[in-house]
């Protein structure tokens, strides 16, 4: 299958390249030349598997963090909802990345489409939106690798030894992301095998567990940290993140043809990894109390194996895991989120030292290092996982993005799209409607959270409207550091 699905590609790639010679492209006479650069040396890409690894673990990192949907709904409508978020948020995003990444490849993804389609100050704000909640996100994950560490040895939860370790999480992942796009992709893919086998051990294990423990399995905890709605959040922030991959989009192989199937198999692949250990657990009777905080997979894992030797070897090996999916999940979004300051830089909305890049690996090294050192500082404040936050910024960007798939169909209809949501321009408007309405969700439980003893909803309605003032703040830069407008004749490849 692999085989004929490679014969496949190489097929549609001769062909895309023969039409292309057919067609030629003259740019506008008011671009200067350095606007476009030309690479003297083709950097090495990222091909289907890498990419999907990749967006794996920008959007899940595995099985871990799904506690608390168990917990606060119960098996029965816990996998039902992690059943019908793939169709009504996951698919539809995926339709509208596939279009847009296919007609539009550009470094900085997201950024560049709602910035051909909407204009810079959109444009601005999206990336506004993204990096102010990477600021929120992204110091959990050397805190979840510290959370899964001191498991295996108390010794870093004593002292600075837990804040030293987040701190080898942030430049371990800088030094791999310097040395390449490439690498970070089959680091990934390596990362994602080796913390899928415990958790495909938990799913071989259930027959010979079937109804080992006793309890009310169906039944959503009592006195559980969130409800229904509240799990259904928690679903949406490990099914969001699905547009990161698209920043890295002139760094991919074939993008057309390469992103349409790379999100189709995420989606499939992030689902099952949700789904099949929550089934199996289910069918051993153990009950949804027994997921009442976040790590309760590795206590889990310890009653279904037990020991071997004095050791409980299942544990350990969903502990390593952990650690792991914290690290593969920040490795990932480093290599995404530095390619906005770079798309910024070129366009003149940033200065241009963040365009700087190595010349071996045309890597950002400028936005990797400055993103890294403000993510370091970071990690002493002991940020929780703002899950409504999160997913207010993220939803509001997310936005958008449907706002110019809709826009770049009337404006730009013969734009070439090799892939396209499907139902025409129905389909495109249409698209956006289910993951509106779960957004719409999270303001509604956002208006009950307090963060840094503020309304959750006006704080993150402050964040939105600070990347309005930043955006006419830096005017003057933007006008310093030669900022050019996206021609809309240019065609995307």
């Amino acid at each position: 299958m692999v085989n004929l699905l490679h014969a496949f590609y190489e097929r549609e790639s001769h062909e895309e390249d023969e039409r292309k010679k057919l067609s030629t492209v003259t740019l506008p006479a008011q671009i200067p030349s350095q606007a476009i650069p030309i690479s003297k040396k083709r950097a090495a890409k990222l091909t289907l598997w890498p990419l999907v690894a990749a967006t794996f673990f920008m959007v899940s990192g595995g099985t871990y963090g799904t506690e608390a949907i168990i917990s606060g709904a119960g098996y029965g409508r816990g996998i039902l909802v992690l059943l019908f978020l793939p169709v009504l948020w996951c698919l539809p995003t995926a339709f509208m990345i596939g279009e847009l990444s296919s007609a539009l490849p550009q470094e900085g993804g997201y950024y560049a489409w709602v910035r051909r389609g909407l204009g810079n100050f959109w444009g601005f704000q999206e990336a506004w939106l993204s990096l102010a909640a990477s600021i929120f996100d992204m110091a959990i994950y050397p805190t979840l690798f510290v959370f899964y560490l001191k498991q295996m040895s108390p010794w870093f939860g004593e002292g600075n030894h837990g804040l030293y370790a987040g701190l080898f999480v942030v430049v371990t992942c800088a030094a791999l992301n310097l040395a390449g796009i490439r690498v970070v992709g089959l680091t990934s893919l390596w990362l994602f095998f080796l913390l899928s086998l415990p958790f495909g051990l938990i799913v071989l294990l259930t027959p010979a567990r079937l109804g080992a423990f006793s309890g009310d399995a169906h039944a959503a905890a009592s006195g559980a940290s969130v409800g229904l709605l509240g799990a259904v959040l928690v679903a949406m922030w490990n099914y969001m993140g699905w547009d990161n991959a698209s920043t890295i989009a002139q760094e991919v192989e074939r993008p057309q043809r390469t992103y349409p199937r790379a999100m189709i198999a995420a989606v499939i692949l992030v689902s099952l990894t949700y789904i099949l250990p929550f089934l199996a657990v289910y069918f051993t009777g153990t009950p949804a109390s027994a997921f009442n905080e976040d790590g309760s997979w590795a206590t889990i894992a310890e009653q279904l194996g037990g020991k071997v030797l004095g050791i409980e070897w299942l544990r350990f090996m969903v502990t390593i895991g952990g650690m792991m999916s914290a690290f593969g999940m920040f490795n990932a979004l480093v290599m995404s989120y530095s390619r906005l300051p770079l798309a910024m830089a070129k366009d003149g909305m940033m200065p241009k030292i963040f365009g700087r890049v190595t010349p071996k690996n045309e890597t950002p090294w400028v936005a990797i290092v400055v993103l890294a050192s403000c993510w370091a500082l970071c990690l002493g404040l002991g940020f929780k996982r703002l899950v409504t936050l999160d997913i207010m910024l993220y939803g509001a960007a997310l936005m958008l993005e449907f706002i110019t798939l809709v826009v770049l169909r009337i404006r730009e209809p013969r734009l070439r799209r090799a892939f396209r949501v499907p139902g025409g321009m129905a389909g495109a408007v249409t698209c956006g409607i289910f993951p509106l309405g779960l957004l719409l969700l999270s303001l509604v439980e956002s208006d009950h959270e307090t963060i840094l003893g503020m309304n959750g909803l006006l704080f993150g309605i402050l964040i939105m409207f600070a990347g309005f003032a930043m955006y006419y703040a830096t005017d003057k830069i933007r006008a310093r550091f030669g900022q050019q407008s996206v021609p809309q004749s240019v065609a995307a490849d």
